[in-house]
């Protein structure tokens, strides 16, 4: 059996995507390590993504391998071919090591009835008194509850199974790093529905090193988390708990952890993942892909000239197009039209009045989380100016990298990882 490629504790998800700042993103790697902790950085972009910029996954692979042979990073670090399904993981196969695999539209599509009382056959711990050590106390289920919730998911469970099979005959087994997501469902799971899915998983013999559960609360593009705090914490103990119990009870990778989507600029959750990381000795892998492109923005804007006037028009070319440009983003984004300004008055702003709207500072008055939103999913705007908006990067690549850097490391890296 060849040697499995094992991502590390703690790591974080960067997107970029223009491919520009693969070495602002790895600089904050690196003030994370000088600050004692290593978080490994695995750069993803979507099937989505790449055909929005006209892109490759290809150049993923290379604006990385670049940016860790500029700074002379020595640790470990991935690519991830974010979203894929059987249809798009083709153009990632060869420069990817990561996959993250998307089988949100099989959720909730019923399972074989056969394949569902095989699998409740298999699994007679699944019903009646449920213990996981470290949850207060003991989950009664039945063996309706469980035919409903092995309904629910065994269908996506096998559709990974059928991705990750593919992967290792391309690949080769242990090339790779496997990440199933469940985020994208109705309703949260609760520790033993966690359970039951992980227990598939193990049945379909994937061995998945990260999974992204469904969290209370909204976890909208490129803002902060909006919900109970304090149920998001214990959702997020008990997760680790369960996972904890199954890598035991059914022989998953030692190194499972949880993968939080959608976790840029979630502010007011990061001391509670944190804690929960620490009490638990665990892992978290966080994805925090949109939020370099709005430093970009940022970085342009506060440059001024043709930096602000790009800046600008992207933002007029994004309102007048915003149903457009909102409507793949409809569940995760809270856009309040009236609260955002016209371009005619943004195109009066100053520098500061377009970064004090777009920089998520809470604190100053002149933030603007619908505009800042409308510009989250607006990078559209920026791909079909193509060579000229790459132009502005590398004109103002000091001032956008400042940005980039200190956003990730700042706001991000030190209050996950760090606990500062």
């Amino acid at each position: 059996m060849s040697k499995q490629l094992a991502i590390p504790r703690f790591s974080v998800g960067v997107g970029d995507r223009f491919a520009h700042q693969a070495k602002a993103q790895l600089a904050a790697c690196l003030r994370a390590a000088e600050a004692g902790v290593d978080v490994i950085p695995v750069w993803n972009k979507s099937h989505r993504e790449h055909t929005i910029i006209g892109s490759e996954p290809s150049q993923t692979r290379a604006a990385a391998d670049a940016a860790v042979n500029a700074l002379g990073w020595e640790r470990l670090y991935f690519v991830d071919a974010d979203h894929i399904s059987l249809t798009t993981v083709e153009r990632f196969v060869e420069p990817c090591d990561f996959f993250t695999l998307d089988v949100a539209e099989e959720i909730g599509k019923p399972a074989r009835p056969e394949e569902v009382e095989a699998f409740l056959s298999d699994h007679p711990e699944l019903r009646g008194s449920v213990s996981i050590p470290r949850i207060d106390a003991p989950i009664s289920t039945d063996a309706a509850f469980v035919r409903g919730v092995a309904n629910k998911f065994l269908d996506a469970v096998r559709e990974a199974g059928r991705i990750y099979r593919l992967l290792v005959e391309r690949k080769g087994e242990g090339n790779f790093v496997p990440e199933i997501s469940m985020d994208e469902t109705d309703l949260p799971q609760t520790p033993v529905e966690l359970l039951i899915i992980l227990a598939a998983i193990a049945d379909e013999r994937i061995p998945i090193q990260t999974i992204a559960p469904k969290f209370t609360g909204r976890f909208n593009k490129g803002v902060d988390y909006v919900g109970d705090v304090a149920q998001f914490a214990k959702e997020f103990e008990e997760d680790l708990a369960t996972i904890e119990f199954a890598v035991k009870r059914y022989g998953l990778p030692q190194n499972l952890k949880l993968s939080v989507h959608s976790g840029s600029d979630k502010f007011s959750i990061y001391k509670a993942i944190h804690d929960a990381v620490v009490k638990f000795n665990a892992g978290v892998h966080v994805k925090t892909a949109g939020t370099t492109w709005l430093e970009e923005m940022i970085g342009l804007a506060e440059a001024g000239g043709g930096g602000l006037e790009i800046a600008k028009e992207v933002y007029r070319e994004a309102y007048a197009h915003s149903e457009e440009l909102c409507k793949p983003y409809a569940t995760v984004i809270d856009i309040h039209q009236d609260r955002l300004p016209s371009p005619e008055a943004v195109q009066a702003w100053t520098s500061e009045q377009f970064t004090s709207a777009l920089r998520h500072d809470q604190s100053h008055p002149a933030y603007n989380p619908s505009f800042r939103q409308l510009l989250h999913v607006g990078f559209k705007v920026a791909a079909r100016m193509g060579d000229r908006y790459l132009r502005a990067l590398e004109d103002h690549h000091e001032i956008v990298s400042h940005n980039v850097t200190a956003n990730l490391y700042e706001r991000h890296l030190r209050p996950i990882f760090l606990g500062t």
